[in-house]
């Protein structure tokens, strides 16, 4: 067994993981990355790069279907869905050598192409390697959730994991979950000559803000993708090309190809955290506010520490993780400032409290500012209306903003930071900004909150009547 000390030892190569080799590597630690499967995780190979990359073929597909308001006339475009699938894994090969091994052992970083599992409380094994470290990162993310659905074993089905592995176009796609992915690439497939239907338990979009999650499902249903709500899924038969599902009420639904989306779990499996005494349960690793686990020596960070599943969270965390193990600094994370996006066409994007989380924990001291996006020159000028932004207001500051249309996720980022900097609405009202932008729809909206505080005060109109009768 060769065996290895070093400062550090990152588990995992996601997102998370290749942020805190990189950043603790170049400030001078000496680090080893454990990675069994590919370079940059689900994020890269799997999920939010190839994601993107096809609800961009599809939004090209569907510019071809408007434009009548403009004077351009619509037709039905000829769609090659391998060149479509070519673009996504173009896309992913153009982002794949800033998270591959060549560069992070340009940066000093020891990367062994292994799974790493503990055997001990200070130890862990990765193929002929021991390795013993100062601090450990479990950053090993998260994969599908595959539910205990009788029959989905004998059927050939697709997950976010091999859905991208398509080359010929589903006829109908069928899709269990209604979340973010299942709606997204519900979407995407339809712009591209799919026939789709979606199949959720309870509400589609059922953690987000319930006007906004309307505005999207309406315009999916506008589009052709049958969304069923409130339905369980008794079984699922069939074979390749023909598959059928059948819900708890005896309706099936027929289509050639499956994909479940309901939900991630934390990859644990071959972790074996009990042999480290790290607590975990269903969720993930269990971690304090300073991403530490039950373990001393182990932090952990992204999807697997069961505090939420995005990207740029794991990032945030591989910075409050790098200053608490470098620097000694006793850094915390915080949840109420992480932005979510839903990359639907219109998007749909939150961060902060939605308005029913708001009115439970501010009560009577909130104040709710909403405003439509027909309220922007920018919006009226390119024909997207459609949308809203939500500003939920506590004694001037901002705790919780919904903004669901078009740029909503560019948009949502300029909330993200106020969030994080706990700024108040008075700095965004007295910013100036480029016209015409749809980010006036976020000033205008602070603007809101102040509207009435200047112009429907009688203090103020008395003040104003004096200044203009005394002053010269």
């Amino acid at each position: 067994m060769d065996e290895i000390r070093t400062d550090i030892c990152v588990i995992g190569a996601g997102s998370g993981g290749l942020s805190v080799a990189a950043g603790a590597a170049q400030m001078g630690a000496r680090v080893v990355l454990l990675e069994g499967h590919r370079m940059g995780g689900d994020c890269l190979n799997y999920g939010c790069v190839p994601s993107k990359a096809l609800l961009a073929a599809g939004k090209a597909a569907q510019a071809h279907r408007g434009g009548a308001d403009f004077g351009i006339t619509p037709h039905e475009p000829q769609i090659d869905y391998a060149a479509a699938m070519a673009h996504v894994a173009r896309t992913i090969a153009a982002i794949a050598p800033h998270d591959s091994v060549e560069r992070f052992e340009g940066l000093g970083v020891r990367v062994i192409s292994e799974y790493g599992r503990f055997d001990s409380a200070s130890s862990v094994v990765a193929g002929p390697h021991r390795i013993t470290a100062r601090r450990f990162v479990i950053a090993t993310g998260s994969s599908p959730l595959v539910p205990p659905i009788p029959g989905l074993d004998g059927v050939p089905y697709l997950t976010n994991e091999t859905l991208f592995d398509l080359r010929t176009r589903p006829e109908h796609l069928l899709i269990i979950g209604g979340g973010p992915i299942g709606l997204e690439m519900a979407q995407a497939h339809r712009r591209l000559g799919c026939a789709v239907t979606v199949l959720e338990g309870a509400r589609a979009l059922g953690r987000d803000d319930p006007e906004a999650a309307a505005l999207v499902l309406a315009r999916l249903r506008a589009e052709g993708v049958a969304i069923v709500e409130g339905v369980e899924v008794a079984r699922v038969g069939g074979q390749a090309g023909a598959i059928t599902v059948t819900l708890a009420d005896g309706a099936e639904h027929a289509g050639s190809h499956l994909l479940v989306a309901v939900g991630r779990q934390p990859n644990l499996e071959q972790l074996n955290p009990d042999a480290a005494g790290i607590v975990h349960s269903r969720a993930g690793v269990t971690v304090d506010a300073r991403l530490r686990t039950s373990n001393r020596r182990v932090l952990a960070i992204g999807d697997v520490a069961g505090q939420g599943q995005f990207t740029h969270l794991a990032g945030y965390h591989a910075g409050v993780v790098i200053r608490s193990m470098l620097f000694a600094l006793p850094a915390r994370a915080r949840a109420d400032h992480i932005p979510r996006v839903t990359y639907t066409d219109p998007e749909l994007a939150q961060a902060g409290l939605t308005e029913a989380e708001a009115r439970t924990a501010h009560g009577d001291r909130l104040q709710v500012i909403r405003l439509g996006y027909d309220a922007t020159d920018r919006a009226q000028a390119e024909g997207r209306t459609e949308g809203f932004i939500k500003l939920m207001v506590v004694k001037g500051r901002p705790v919780g903003v919904t903004l669901a249309g078009a740029g909503a996720g560019e948009l949502i980022a300029l909330w993200a930071m106020m969030l994080a900097n706990r700024i108040k609405l008075g700095a965004l009202a007295g910013t100036v900004l480029p016209y015409p932008t749809l980010n006036e729809l976020s000033k205008r909206a602070a603007g809101a909150y102040f509207s009435p505080k200047l112009f429907d005060n009688p203090v103020v109109k008395r003040v104003v009547g004096l200044v203009q009768r005394l002053v010269p």
